[in-house]
């Protein structure tokens, strides 16, 4: 059973940062490659940043490029997303996702097989 585990949202002022942390149990995780996506209220699930099982390869949603910073620690089964210059816009359930593959640094949802419960991010004054 594959099982992961969001932390660190909460609420932030503009112009602030905030640091997810996504932990793993239950599997091989420096097997797989992570993503995060986030989902806003009425709007569509959509891709933040996804980093390889090695953490070589990475790939951020332009909307974040410059301000996210991702990274794992194979040692502590967790994956990072360090979110600086945070905006309002940024305010959504912020979820961590396993790949099926090693290398899949993409957005397409099907190709991940595990999901966790997701954590809240506001950002607001």
């Amino acid at each position: 059973q594959l099982q992961l585990v969001e932390s660190g949202g909460g609420l932030v002022q503009p112009g602030g940062s905030l640091r997810l942390s996504c932990a793993a149990s239950g599997f091989s995780f420096d097997y797989h490659a992570i993503g995060w996506f986030r989902q806003a209220p009425g709007k569509e699930r959509e891709g933040v940043s996804g980093i390889s099982s090695s953490g070589d390869t990475t790939n951020y949603a332009d909307s974040v490029k410059g301000r996210f910073t991702i990274s794992r620690d194979n040692a502590k089964n967790t994956v990072y997303l360090q979110m600086d210059s945070l905006k309002p816009e940024d305010t959504a359930v912020y979820y961590c996702a396993a790949a099926r593959y090693s290398d899949y640094v993409g957005f397409g949802a099907a190709h991940f097989g595990s999901w966790g419960q997701g954590t809240q991010v506001t950002v607001s004054s």
